[in-house]
C-alpha cells in the first residue's frame, strides 16, 4: 500500500478544497492515486474546486510582445525557482529578450538563447527555464490581441476575424477583442467550442455524473446527463461561457451583438492562455 503522507493529503485538499479526512479516505481507497482520489471526491460532491496547476508551483513571469504593425504577437513563460529572482530587472530583461526573439520568428528558441540562458543561470544561481512560447500572426481581416494579468502570472493571446476592414478598425470590434482577452484570463476556458472537447473528456465527465445519480430510471439519467454536459461546456468552452462583465449573457451573445452593430460576420479563430506554473 502506498504511504499516505500528510503532505499528500494536504496536496489533495489544496486541489479540491475537500475536508482533510475526506481527502485521506479517498487516497487510502485509491492507494495514493491522486487523479483517482479527485474523481472519487467529485463523484461524492466533495470536491469544491479542482486546481489544474502543476504539483510543483514554479515562479517566473509571462511576457507578451507585439510587432510594430500589431499583426504579430508573441508570448513566453520563463520560470525560475524563487519569486525574489523573478522580480529582478535582470530576470525580467532576460524574459523580454526571449519573447522578442519569439516575435522575430526564431523557431528553436532553446538553441538560439542557450548562451544567454547559461549566463542568467550563473548570475542568479537558480535553474531558469524557457518553459513555453507561442506566436500568432493575423491570418486575415481582424485583430490579434494580448493581455498580461496579475503582473505576469497569466497571459492571453487571441485572434478574432471579421469580414470588413472598417469593422476591424472600429471601436466596438476592438472593445470585443479586448473583452475576450479579459474573459480568457479570468474564466480560463480550455476549448473554444464544444466540438473541440475530446470525446474521452466528455465520457469521463459522464461517468462522474452517472455515479452521482445511480438508481434513477435510464431515460431520466440520459436527460440529466445532457443537462450536466451542457453545463460542463459552459464552464470549459469560451463561446458558451457567461460573460464576466455580464454573467446573464454568454460570449456567443456578445459576439452576435457586435456582429449586428457592425453588419458583419465575426469569428473567434483561436486563443491561448498561459498560467504561471500550470499545465
Amino acid at each position: 500500500m502506498a504511504d499516505i503522507t500528510v503532505a499528500l493529503i494536504n496536496d489533495l485538499r489544496q486541489r479540491t478544497n475537500a475536508g482533510m479526512m475526506d481527502c485521506k479516505k479517498a487516497l487510502i481507497d485509491t492507494n495514493g492515486d491522486m487523479d483517482a482520489a479527485i474523481k472519487i471526491l467529485r463523484e461524492k460532491g466533495l470536491a469544491i474546486q479542482i486546481k489544474r496547476a502543476d504539483k510543483e508551483s514554479k515562479e517566473g513571469i509571462i511576457k507578451a510582445a507585439a510587432s510594430a504593425d500589431g499583426k504579430a504577437l508573441a508570448m513566453a513563460e520563463v520560470n525560475t525557482e524563487t519569486d525574489f529572482v523573478a522580480k529582478t530587472d535582470n530576470f525580467k530583461n532576460f524574459a523580454e529578450s526571449v519573447v522578442r526573439s519569439v516575435l522575430a520568428g526564431v523557431e528553436d528558441i532553446g538553441e538560439s538563447m542557450k548562451e544567454a540562458l547559461m549566463t542568467i543561470i550563473s548570475q542568479t544561481g537558480e535553474n531558469v527555464k524557457i518553459r513555453r512560447t507561442v506566436r500568432y500572426t493575423l491570418t486575415d481581416t481582424g485583430s490579434v490581441a494580448s493581455y498580461i494579468h496579475m503582473g505576469g502570472k497569466v497571459g492571453v493571446l487571441v485572434e478574432v476575424g471579421c469580414g470588413k476592414a472598417e469593422t476591424a478598425a472600429g471601436a466596438s470590434f476592438n472593445e470585443l477583442v479586448h473583452d475576450l482577452t479579459l474573459q480568457i484570463a479570468a474564466a480560463a476556458p480550455r476549448w473554444l467550442v464544444p466540438e473541440e472537447v475530446p470525446a474521452n473528456v466528455v465520457e469521463a465527465e459522464k461517468d462522474i455524473y452517472r455515479n452521482q445519480i445511480q438508481g434513477k430510471p435510464a431515460n431520466i439519467v440520459e436527460n440529466i446527463l445532457k443537462g450536466k454536459i451542457q453545463k460542463f461546456y459552459s464552464g470549459v468552452c469560451l463561446i458558451r461561457q457567461p460573460f464576466v462583465k455580464e454573467p446573464k449573457t454568454t460570449i456567443a451573445d456578445v459576439v452576435k451583438a457586435c456582429e449586428k452593430a457592425n453588419g458583419d460576420t465575426i469569428t473567434i479563430k483561436r486563443f491561448v492562455r498561459f498560467q504561471l506554473g500550470a499545465a
